[in-house]
């Protein structure tokens, strides 16, 4: 599958800094049964966004002008906690999120960044709230994959680890197959080569019907 790539993203960081925000807080699981993955967006954190009848709460950061549309979320620890839901990260695209950074994250989350096109940075506690006190009033991060360093507004920069191989997919949108199947050519000579070698082992057998 392709994916929007991910190479550089600059903008506001929302601070959502609370531990153990998990996945049905993202997204409520009766949004994901009733709506397509592009309309999502609206419902993305709707707990803490909304008031009890339906209007934005106003102070949900999410709603402040500042912080509408922001490409950057800055999590607390342990960020898509729960259940196992990939339209959690659907949600918060929807919100216009293509980077996390937290100090942690629930593992098939993380994963799930990963498959959909967002990157999710592990960064120490300290520096989140430090990035977090700088970004207070909109002030833009600038966030580049390619050298896998992320600009803070007061011009520091900081080095963030990610895998080699997900960093390849993410600069060239592509999921774990999409990755593959740039060996594509590679992948087709191994297998010629070794029906050569071992014409058996590809070999078909078709057994009658009793």
């Amino acid at each position: 599958m392709t994916m929007q790539p991910f190479t550089v993203v600059t903008g506001a960081a929302v601070p959502l800094l609370r531990a153990n925000v998990d996945t049905d807080v993202i997204i409520r699981i009766e949004r994901l049964t009733a709506l397509p993955r592009e309309q999502l967006g609206p419902y993305a954190l709707e707990a803490l966004r909304y008031r009890a009848d339906g209007s934005e709460d106003p102070g949900c950061v999410f709603n402040q002008p500042a912080f509408r549309g922001a490409p950057v979320l800055l999590a607390g620890a342990n960020f898509g906690c729960g259940s196992s839901r990939e339209g959690a990260v659907w949600a918060l695209m929807g919100l216009g999120v293509r980077c996390v950074i937290a100090p942690s994250y629930g593992d098939i989350f993380y994963n799930n960044c990963f498959q959909n096109g967002v990157l999710p940075i592990r960064l120490p506690a300290e520096a989140v709230q430090a990035l977090a006190a700088q970004c207070a009033s909109g002030a833009p991060v600038r966030v580049d994959l390619a050298s896998a360093t992320l600009s803070a507004p007061d011009g520091a920069t900081v080095a963030f680890p990610v895998d080699r191989l997900r960093r390849e997919a993410l600069l060239h949108g592509l999921d774990d197959i999409g990755l593959t199947l740039k060996d594509d050519a590679l992948i087709r000579a191994w297998q010629q080569a070794d029906r050569t070698r071992r014409p058996w082992a590809w070999t078909v057998r078709r057994q009658d019907a009793a």
